[in-house]
């Protein structure tokens, strides 16, 4: 416990509570004095109607209502303290929970922007893969394509030569058949 007195340079010497010093046997002096002291104050723990009226205040009896006082007083402080706490601790408690809140949402939002750009990649993929088919595909008729082309030249170069060798086969059978007769 704190002293009363203020402590400087010249003064070294500090009250103590009675919690503060350590135990020791009572003598039959203190225990006598304090069946007086106890005996002068009644239940309330003030001091009974005779001792008022002839002034007996004992200097003990002012010092214990005084260390009362200053005990109601560090009860009230500490338990305005806790209070103080416990509404310190309720509202980070609020803040707290107000940024979890605010965090889980954004984590939503963020999963499904990532659900979307996801889908969309595979769609594109999908697309990219179609694409790469197709490619396949038109390169594949074009290949066709030219392939037929290149046939098509040969099969009219047949054409024209065979049509040529029916003329000349045409030619040939009428100059046999002139020689014949």
């Amino acid at each position: 416990m704190s002293s009363y007195y203020p402590r400087t340079k010249d003064l070294t010497r500090t009250r103590k509570s009675l919690t503060d010093s350590p135990p020791s046997s009572p003598s039959p002096t203190d225990k006598n004095f304090r069946h007086d002291r106890l005996s002068r104050l009644d239940s309330s723990g003030t001091e009974s109607t005779t001792d008022k009226s002839l002034g007996r205040t004992s200097s003990y009896t002012r010092r214990e209502t005084r260390l009362e006082r200053l005990n109601r007083q560090e009860q009230d402080a500490t338990t305005k303290d806790y209070k103080k706490m416990y509404e310190d601790a309720l509202y980070e408690n609020e803040k707290l929970k107000s940024r979890l809140q605010d965090s889980k949402q954004e984590l939503a939002k963020i999963r499904s922007q990532l659900e979307r750009v996801t889908q969309r990649h595979d769609r594109i993929s999908e697309r990219s893969s179609v694409l790469e088919s197709e490619k396949r595909e038109k390169q594949a008729l074009e290949k066709r394509v030219s392939d037929m082309e290149e046939e098509l030249k040969v099969l009219t170069e047949l054409k024209s030569d065979n049509q040529r060798l029916k003329d000349e086969n045409g030619a040939l059978i009428r100059v046999i058949s002139k020689l014949s007769k």
